[in-house]
């Protein structure tokens, strides 16, 4: 018998999630001090690393930034969607993990009226309170830097990069759900995390990679949100094209939530 089978009493999404409230907001209470360096700090010094001390050396035509005018102002956007995905994908694997086979929080909840698609979207929607916080602060850090070309740009492209830590969140979550050994996130992490990262336009234009490598990379969700974020940073947006990025981001989303819940209903089996 499936564990979301148990009488719910009629409970909607948001009435499931809501009951699993104070159970966020207590791990996150205890482990937000374990993250305010990879979350803040790290992210900063990224940004003087690579944008700072090593862009002040690379003089560009903007035409060849995708119309950023300096290095910083190209790479900014894509870090912090770069930080959104890692962050996620962290959030939804290990933790996962730990719901069903270590500590096993996931059985607990599967025990009461919740459902498997209340457990799966209160972790994810603790995941975009992860990003909201995560990116908002940083988004806020690098204003002062004059990376951004209008004010409303960055409060456009701020739910992007949230969108784009969801897509990724929700389909390794999907993933995270059906696998049995934590070996799994290795290649998580090293096979997709890593190439994405760099090969996704965060650092340099993807026409840089060649005509094949540039298909692949657009291919794949995190150029769109990549894409999207730079063009409203930097008020070059092509609405055509950011239509079919939101369109790509929203559409992983959706799949993704559908998927982590229906793989975590069938891994909670009585």
């Amino acid at each position: 018998m499936a564990a979301s089978s148990t009488p719910a009493g009629g409970l909607t999404l948001a009435q499931g999630i809501g009951r699993q409230t104070d159970y966020w907001w207590t791990v996150f209470k205890r482990t937000w001090r374990g993250g305010i360096i990879s979350s803040f700090f790290s992210p900063l010094f990224y940004v003087l690393a690579m944008g700072v001390l090593l862009g002040g050396f690379i003089e560009v035509d903007p035409a060849r930034l995708e119309g950023a005018t300096s290095y910083l102002a190209f790479i900014v956007p894509g870090l912090v969607v770069a930080h959104a995905l890692g962050l996620a994908v962290g959030e939804t694997t290990y933790p996962v993990m730990g719901g069903l086979k270590w500590h096993k929080t996931y059985w607990a909840q599967a025990a009461t009226p919740l459902e498997a698609r209340h457990i799966a979207g209160a972790h994810l929607m603790f995941v975009l309170f992860r990003l909201v916080t995560a990116c908002g602060v940083f988004m806020l850090v690098l204003a002062p830097f004059g990376v951004f070309e209008t004010w409303w740009g960055p409060i456009l492209a701020f739910p992007v990069q949230l969108l784009t830590g969801m897509a990724f969140a929700s389909v390794v979550m999907g993933i995270s759900v059906r696998v049995k050994s934590e070996e799994a996130f290795g290649v998580i992490f090293r096979l997709g995390v890593m190439p994405l990262t760099l090969f996704s336009g965060a650092f340099f234009p993807v026409s840089n990679l060649g005509p094949v490598m540039e298909w692949l990379a657009r291919a794949t969700p995190m150029w769109h949100g990549v894409n999207l974020s730079r063009m409203l940073c930097l008020d070059t947006v092509d609405w055509s094209l950011a239509l079919v990025n939101l369109a790509v981001l929203v559409s992983v989303t959706a799949f993704g939530w559908w998927w982590a819940a229906r793989g975590l209903e069938r891994r909670l089996v009585l």
